[in-house]
């Protein structure tokens, strides 16, 4: 069995379906949610998502496939959030546990397989560097899950529509107020200077780390600030479109999934762009995960930095948090200047003092201090057990394969 994941519209997959006949097709129905982070698929059931809307067993069906083709908008440098979430949503097809893979930190094989996919990028006017943005995210996506690339290629189209694709997609739009005029980029009417919203783009809301780290900048800034929880208006993207365009400064906080932004904010970032009244807004970003090394954290901040530049915002910089899983807990010391957190406390001082002088700065990688890697992925593995007896599985649940 083959497999192909796309995002093309009915009438764009009705002109090439006959090429994939007999191949297994995972498109929009319009029914998929997207990953929360509750880690399900590895302490809850083993190797598929808890999430039950029909795209549960997506780490399996990967699995069970000779091969993959993935055919995707180009999207800031990445997939669209439609194919993305099918990423974020497949992470069961690997296991909790780590190792060190290629030298870095990533998660191990739960099936013993290079699964062979290929890539097709669809997009207008793609230059070189756009298509060096891409493969370089989906190399880093591939090592994370060991998949091997067969292919990664581009059709360049007369056209390419921003945002998002799939059965709702004209409806999200139809019901914002913020439509693009003109085709000209134009700032909002209602953006007032100086306001600053800090998103909290986990869907783990007021448990996630991304919130626990902006709240740790809070206190720092000179500006009057509220960090707004996107879990909150799933339902009503709209709404949380026209609250983001209220704002002057906006500061995205977000874990590292597969490699990229989550599929839920990248569809408020397409719906933004969709919007043609991002121009002159100042983007900063606060972004975490659980693998040691920050500088994976460098395809999320290269997307957003390519959404900046296609909305006409400004990217501002970025503070990317290795290991964060363990310095989230770390905030609850007084000395959290010292140890292995210090690297995280300089660096949200210094992205506070960036937002407080509205100034773009570099961005900043914060791995542990003086905390080995192997000492990290030690307590890492050893915590996939205690976590799996909590829900009432062995260790070697764990191990599961569908």
């Amino acid at each position: 069995m083959n497999l192909v994941i796309h995002d093309l519209t009915e009438e764009e997959w009705r002109r090439i379906a006959s090429k994939y006949d007999g191949w297994k097709v995972v498109s929009d129905n319009g029914t998929i949610k997207p990953c929360i982070g509750c880690f399900g698929c590895w302490v809850k059931s083993p190797g598929e998502c808890a999430i039950k809307d029909g795209y549960d067993q997506m780490g399996a069906l990967i699995h069970h496939a000779d091969e993959v083709l993935v055919i995707s908008k180009y999207t800031y440098g990445g997939l669209s959030s439609f194919v993305k979430n099918i990423f974020d949503r497949s992470i069961g097809w690997v296991s909790p546990y780590f190792e060190v893979y290629e030298g870095e930190m990533h998660h191990k094989k739960r099936y013993p397989e290079d699964k062979p996919m290929s890539f097709v990028f669809r997009g207008a006017g793609l230059t070189e560097e756009d298509q060096a943005k891409a493969r370089g995210y989906v190399e880093a996506a591939c090592r994370n899950f060991h998949a091997k690339i067969k292919s990664i290629t581009f059709e360049t189209l007369e056209s390419a529509d921003s945002g998002l694709r799939g059965r709702n997609a004209e409806d999200s739009l139809a019901s914002t107020s913020v439509q693009k005029t003109g085709g000209a980029q134009e700032v909002s009417e209602t953006m007032e200077v100086g306001r600053l919203v800090m998103l909290n783009c986990s869907l783990r809301a007021d448990n996630a780390n991304s919130k626990k780290f902006m709240k740790r900048i809070l206190p720092l800034l000179e500006t009057e600030a509220e960090i707004i929880n996107l879990s909150s208006y799933l339902a009503h993207p709209e709404k949380l479109v026209e609250l983001l365009l209220s704002a002057e400064k906006i500061v995205l906080g977000m874990p590292l999934y597969v490699d990229g932004v989550p599929s839920a904010p990248l569809r408020i970032m397409e719906l933004l762009e969709k919007s043609g009244k991002m121009e002159g807004k100042k983007i900063y970003v606060v972004a975490n995960m659980g693998l040691y090394e920050s500088k994976q954290i460098c395809h999320l901040l290269s997307i957003v930095k390519t959404w900046c530049e296609t909305c006409g915002s400004e990217y501002c910089g970025g503070l990317a948090i290795g290991a964060g899983e363990m310095l989230k807990m770390m905030m609850r010391s007084e000395n959290i200047d010292k140890g292995p957190s210090k690297n995280m406390a300089e660096g949200t001082k210094k992205i506070a003092a960036a937002i407080n002088a509205g100034q773009a700065i570099e961005d900043i990688y914060a791995d542990p201090f003086k905390f080995s890697r192997g000492m990290y992925i030690f307590a890492a593995n050893a915590s996939w057990p205690l976590d799996a007896k909590k829900n009432g599985l062995k260790k070697k649940d764990l191990f599961r394969q569908l």
